[in-house]
């Protein structure tokens, strides 16, 4: 076992999107780069989340449209036929494919990439399971995080959202547990694809920190559409009966029986222990890396990005805070830094949600009254000739006097594309006014952004 040391400026752990964009960022400045990644590169995005469950959402959604075919005037005969197994294999090539890009795009770049885990056996100092030893003055954690499964009896015989990418084929009796994100895309996902869903959550609603006008209206569109959703469920224990089917009970007596399977989406827990016990990094309550405005962990020369850290954990804020970290290490810009206000986001649920800056909610608790929303509900054209309908809504939380745009939340077909736009008007300080002077492009649903009274 050699015990040569090599050199490096930079060492980043962790293979994801933030991990590396901040790599290529900083060879793209002359900084001498290793990466250290064990497994498939991109992380959870391209693997376990956002590419492959943005592909199962786009089969949802050509679900939605065949019941609407004869609505337009098509007639499809004989029925269409829904073959998972093709789609799961065409989403694992393409995920593979990304696999692969990535690893080209780090080979242009000149990052050095070693297929191994790494840990800190000195200040600067890291080792891998090889016996290999890299010093920089620089280290990088950029190790992500993974789904929570709770602490209880039967626990085990659930599954993850890491699961979920794997199987072969869809349970036909699907029960969620968790009301976020990931469990209510994927209940629409399931439920479309032709699982029988019920989504559960601690409280009384799902999405409980969005904006209550887009979780009224999804909890209302899942119903419409035959989600079964249980409120204030707390799951005591997962028993397997002898048929082989799967009960839920939760702590006040209510149970449900007959399932194929049971997901855990009740949150994320960062790979962050091993740092804090060998290097000595602090820890938030939550168990996240703790990081300042730069990123800058609690051990000097160690910094953290991503879903480790705990801030707005979505591929592009990584990506974004791995950039500004390289630039402000080696691109000569030493306040180079993550804004972390209104970040846009986007819920793939069916119907989507686009939404940026406060909720009506938030905006009335920091400003009290002067807060004024401007509210719209209406049916897309899309729905002008079929027997099933969808609502939009939206709003625009302001700030009086001069009404400064502050919050923008959409739900309906087209709001995960249309809130990219209306998110720059925002963090560039519109006001209701710059919107109102904006002509409409009619018929589309974002016009109603612009001519809302």
């Amino acid at each position: 076992m050699s015990s040569k040391i090599e050199d490096f400026d930079y060492l980043v752990i962790g293979g994801g999107s933030g991990g590396l964009a901040s790599a290529r960022r900083a060879c793209a400045h002359g900084a001498r780069v290793a990466l250290f990644e064990p497994g498939a590169l991109g992380g959870t995005c391209v693997n376990r989340g956002c590419v492959p469950k943005k592909i199962l959402w786009n089969a949802a959604e050509l679900s939605h449209r065949l019941s609407q075919f004869s609505d337009y005037g098509f007639d499809v005969e004989p029925s269409p036929r829904f073959d998972y197994a093709r789609l799961r294999r065409a989403s694992l090539n393409h995920v593979t494919a990304l696999n692969g890009f990535y690893m080209s795009r780090l080979a242009e770049a000149g990052v050095e990439i070693v297929a191994e885990s790494a840990k800190f056996v000195g200040p600067g100092l890291i080792e891998t399971p090889s016996g290999r030893k890299f010093r920089a003055s620089h280290v990088l954690l950029a190790t992500g995080a993974r789904p929570q499964v709770p602490l209880l009896e039967g626990a085990e015989l659930g599954i993850t959202s890491d699961d979920w990418f794997q199987l072969t084929e869809l349970p036909k009796r699907l029960l969620i547990v968790g009301g976020g994100y990931i469990g209510v895309e994927i209940a629409g996902i399931a439920h479309a694809l032709g699982s029988n869903v019920t989504l559960t959550f601690r409280g009384a609603t799902p999405l409980r920190r969005f904006d209550e006008l887009l979780v009224h209206t999804l909890a209302e569109a899942m119903r419409e559409s035959g989600i079964e959703q249980l409120s204030e469920f707390k799951p005591k224990r997962v028993v397997r009966s002898d048929s082989g089917t799967l009960s839920v009970e939760a702590d006040d007596g209510r149970s449900v029986s007959g399932l194929d399977a049971v997901l855990w989406a009740i949150g994320r827990v960062a790979n962050a222990k091993p740092w804090a016990e060998s290097a000595g990094i602090e820890l938030d309550p939550r168990g996240f890396i703790r990081v300042d405005e730069y990123q800058n962990t609690s051990v000097a020369g160690v910094y953290a990005v991503g879903d480790v850290a705990g801030k707005a954990c979505l591929t592009p804020v990584a990506i974004a805070a791995g950039h500004h970290l390289a630039d402000r290490l080696f691109g000569g810009k030493p306040d180079s830094k993550l804004n972390y206000n209104d970040i846009p986001t986007v819920v793939f649920s069916h119907p989507p949600i686009g939404t940026v800056g406060l909720s009506e909610a938030e905006a009335r608790s920091r400003y009290g009254d002067q807060v004024k929303c401007y509210v719209t509900r209406f049916t897309n054209l899309y729905y002008a000739v079929t027997r099933q309908k969808q609502q939009t809504a939206m709003k625009l939380v302001t700030l009086l006097p001069d009404e400064r745009v502050i919050g923008i939340h959409v739900i309906g077909l087209g709001a995960d594309e249309l809130i990219q736009g209306f998110a720059v008007a925002l963090r560039m300080g519109a006001r209701k006014a710059d919107l109102d002077r904006t002509v409409a492009i009619h018929p589309t649903a974002a016009e109603e952004l612009v001519t809302m009274r």
